[in-house]
């Protein structure tokens, strides 16, 4: 297959992937970066310098908070959770994804037809 095919960024998925995640309750940088592969959008371990980027932006925007959690041993780690604005957004792009995957099929239906 040309490498020209299927060029769409992976990286516009992971605002969604992350919120997908924190839907199923609150959860660590580490866990969310090893959670979010199983969605199939990302090829490989998700880079973790650009998921925390992600978790900041959303933090500033107010679809996940976060806080640190010192309990247990080791360094205190930060716990992101999602917020009712987030869960929003998160449905949003539940819609979004339903129309592409309508367009898709209705262009993969055309096709067949021929």
């Amino acid at each position: 297959m040309s490498k020209k095919v299927g060029g769409a960024k992976p990286q516009r998925y992971v605002q969604p992937s992350l919120l997908m995640a924190l839907s199923s309750g609150q959860s660590y940088g580490y866990q969310l970066i090893q959670s979010i592969g199983e969605y199939g959008f990302l090829r490989g371990d998700a880079p973790p310098g650009m998921i925390y980027r992600h978790l900041r932006q959303m933090d500033e925007e107010g679809l996940v908070t976060s806080e640190w959690d010192a309990e247990g041993d080791g360094p205190a780690k930060r716990v992101y959770a999602i917020t009712p604005e987030g869960l929003e957004i998160l449905d949003a792009w539940i819609h979004h994804m339903e129309k592409q995957r309508d367009r898709l099929d209705s262009f993969i239906a055309r096709y067949r037809q021929k």
